[in-house]
């Protein structure tokens, strides 16, 4: 099947690939000039597992290719919409202009029989704008929303534990979504549900899911601060929930919270848009939900600073991870580097490293210090920060060769990601989240 991505960003750059990996013919268009070059030449603008190979085999099949003209998106079956929508400056909406724009330049190339698959994560209400749009093309609007999980997004695309597609009633809805059957026909046939809905629902699954993962993210996190009040400990507490088949162990990991550029934009939107409809009310806990992930930033550098007897300024911290989450470089909202940056700010000598976000974060903190190697990192360092848990740092790193790089032998487990009683044993100070 011929198909285009519009926006070759994290999302259509992964979809691109993957979809031209399972034998489709596909084209991806963005604006970024320097980045279709990039891609064009197999280069990976970001950091993702399996993402390069994908990009070589397809660009040597000649199944895959990227441009900067939305003309060259003519004559596709299905186009992948899949720019990004940022939240707004000075509020917390979704910002639709890239979704408006690369619509309207589309226009013009689209006919009769085309289906436009919406990706993008977009507030409810926006589909339905959108098809009136392009109505008079004879195209026909689906809505396929997108749930990777960065570090896994060729995973999720190749292998996805659902699909779900939004159509309008009617023929040529029927006709669209079987069309996207089509294009997504390895996936069913190795049992992946597909679930049709109206357009609305479908516009609401990703928000709704973002929103409940962050609930019980947060959620986890509320109860570390009680834990630390009561002289519990969370991670025990985590295990005996996880028990509860209702509940379940995943995501219930206390720690430094969410970030990236995906789950905090997208529940600040999904309230905004609750607010627009009348029902703020029914998303109010999301404003607990985020301001509860905010803290425990705050805590881990009121760990720091307590371990350390107050005394902060000229102590060399060493903190391992500047990607919001392992398996990637994507820095953005990442509460790793706000907690470097918050301790750089109250006069530590603060040295970062990260396996693939070094120069991501060097260029969004040059104030920071930075060793691309881990041992440099600890070398000499007063107390030891985890924030990203990276194997490398959580699996890899043993107390007792640490212990002979640092000054202090002070660690705080901003993930609750090691074996607390190993760390003390070796003489460590060991402190967590949550956790006595």
């Amino acid at each position: 099947m011929r198909m285009s991505v519009i926006g070759c960003g994290y999302l259509g750059a992964v979809h691109a690939a993957a979809m031209a990996s399972i034998g489709h013919d596909v084209v991806g268009i963005d604006v970024d000039e320097d980045k279709v070059a990039a891609l064009a030449s197999g280069t990976a603008p970001f950091f993702e597992p399996r993402l390069s190979e994908l990009l070589a085999d397809g660009l040597a099949s000649g199944r895959l290719r990227f441009r900067s003209s939305m003309a060259d998106a003519a004559g596709a079956d299905v186009h992948f919409l899949a720019v990004g929508t940022p939240q707004v400056a000075g509020g917390h909406a979704a910002d639709l202009r890239y979704v408006d724009a690369a619509v309207d330049a589309l226009l013009p190339h689209l006919r009769p029989g085309d289906v436009l698959a919406g990706k993008s994560t977009v507030p409810v209400g926006t589909a339905a704008r959108l098809a009136e749009r392009i109505a008079d093309s004879g195209a026909t609007l689906v809505w396929n929303p997108e749930f990777l999980r960065e570090g896994w997004a060729v995973h999720d695309t190749l292998t996805p534990d659902r699909l779900v597609v939004g159509a309008a009633p009617g023929a040529d809805g029927e006709r669209a979504v079987e069309v996207l059957r089509s294009a997504y026909s390895s996936a069913l046939e190795a049992g992946t549900p597909f679930l049709v809905t109206d357009l609305a629902t479908s516009e609401l699954v990703k928000g709704a899911a973002n929103a409940f993962l962050a609930t019980k993210i947060s959620f986890i996190n509320a109860m570390a601060e009680i834990a630390e009040a009561a002289g519990a400990d969370v991670t025990l507490l985590a295990d005996a929930l996880g028990h509860d088949g209702r509940i379940g162990r995943r995501y219930l990991g206390s720690g430094i919270g969410f970030g990236g550029g995906c789950l905090p934009k997208d529940i600040r939107a999904f309230a905004a848009r609750a607010e627009e409809l009348g029902r703020g009310e029914s998303v109010g806990f999301l404003r607990e939900v985020d301001a509860i992930n905010l803290r425990r930033r705050d805590r881990a550098v009121q760990l720091v600073v307590d371990a350390l007897g107050g005394l902060v300024f000229g102590r060399r911290i060493a903190v391992l991870g500047a990607a919001f989450k392992p398996f990637s470089d994507d820095i953005r909202d990442s509460p790793a580097l706000d907690v470097a940056v918050r301790l750089r700010g109250l006069g530590a000598d603060v040295v970062v490293t990260d396996p693939a976000a070094i120069d991501n974060a060097r260029a969004a903190h040059p104030q920071l210090g930075y060793a691309r190697e881990r041992d440099d990192a600890l070398r000499e360092a007063d107390a030891v920060v985890i924030v990203t848990e990276w194997d490398e740092y959580r699996r890899d790193l043993s107390p007792t060769h640490a212990g002979g790089l640092v000054r202090g032998r002070i660690i705080v487990d901003g993930r609750n990601c090691l074996d607390a009683e190993a760390w003390r044993a070796a003489g460590w100070q060991y402190h967590g989240m949550g956790r006595r």
